[in-house]
């Protein structure tokens, strides 16, 4: 048991220890839920989304600080409405009742302690999935036990100095696979049933303009850490949303880096998952961020 008190947060990584009932955390966060939109949500991978759609809550603010977010409005400037732990959990049952495949849990790292709040007032009777960057504590992934089914984590970077370069984060790589290996502990490799997620773990990785080895170094630790059965979502969605002072992140990828990505993905012998269409980038996969269901 770790302590989950936001007077003193340890709830991630970069372990600020700021008192966020006075002040903003290393992840921008007071101790205020935040959240932008719960709604169905279709632009998750097919066996997430479904024809039903996923019961989606975006919130607010972000622990690792990726200068290339498409989230940016709700990441880095915060956009979003207070919520309490109890309408977090009317927020489940109403999802549920719009026939949700699933509750999916955006960016909710900043958010555990209420997080598990409303778990304990509202247990889903879908499965609970937690979408996160993948910069987590294991000891805090450990409170979630029993509370997530599904674990939908990126692995963003292999190599240290692009963690540090693009997200403040050196110690990122070390640090996702003891999640992921926590993770994959908890819950095992992705269960589908009738073709939707039940139980289990997906890594998604995104691809980046001119940084193809980080790519392929990230394919080959997931084949090392849990073999080519492992569920991957290789995603080729990135757009700058944003102008970034690194060069190379401030155009889209190309048709050969694209072409380069997906043959490494299958040279490794991945088994399972999913390969982003070549046609993904742009904005017609984000939400609208206007506190839809909150």
């Amino acid at each position: 048991m770790i302590d989950l008190d936001l007077r003193s947060c340890e709830l991630c990584p970069r372990l600020c220890r700021v008192n966020r009932e006075e002040k903003p955390g290393a992840c921008g966060c007071s101790a205020r839920l935040l959240a932008a939109r719960a709604a169905l949500h279709f632009g998750e991978e097919p066996c997430i989304s479904g024809a039903e759609g996923s019961g989606t809550v975006f919130f607010s603010g972000c622990n690792l600080h990726c200068v290339f977010c498409q989230n940016h409005k709700i990441s880095r400037e915060r956009y979003g409405k207070a919520l309490t732990a109890a309408r977090l959990a009317d927020i489940f049952r109403e999802l549920e009742a719009k026939g949700a495949n699933n509750i999916n849990l955006v960016t909710p790292t900043p958010w555990v302690t209420e997080i598990i709040k409303a778990l304990k007032l509202h247990r889903p009777n879908v499965p609970v999935l937690y979408n996160t960057s993948g910069y987590e504590r294991v000891e805090v992934l450990r409170e979630l036990e029993g509370l997530v089914d599904v674990w939908l984590p990126d692995y963003k970077y292999a190599d240290s100095a692009l963690a540090a370069r693009f997200s403040g984060a050196a110690d990122y790589p070390a640090v996702a696979r003891a999640a992921l290996r926590e993770m994959y502990r908890q819950s095992g490799n992705l269960t589908l049933k009738e073709g939707k997620v039940v139980r289990g773990v997906m890594i998604r990785h995104l691809v980046l303009p001119l940084h193809l080895k980080n790519s392929f170094a990230v394919l080959d630790d997931i084949a090392a850490l849990f073999g080519t059965e492992q569920y991957v979502s290789l995603m080729f969605q990135y757009t700058p949303f944003i102008k970034t002072r690194f060069p190379e992140l401030n155009r889209a990828l190309t048709g050969r880096e694209r072409a380069r990505a997906e043959a490494y993905f299958l040279e490794c012998g991945f088994r399972n998952g999913y390969i982003q269409e070549a046609d993904s980038k742009g904005s017609r996969f984000l939400p609208d961020f206007n506190l839809e269901g909150i």
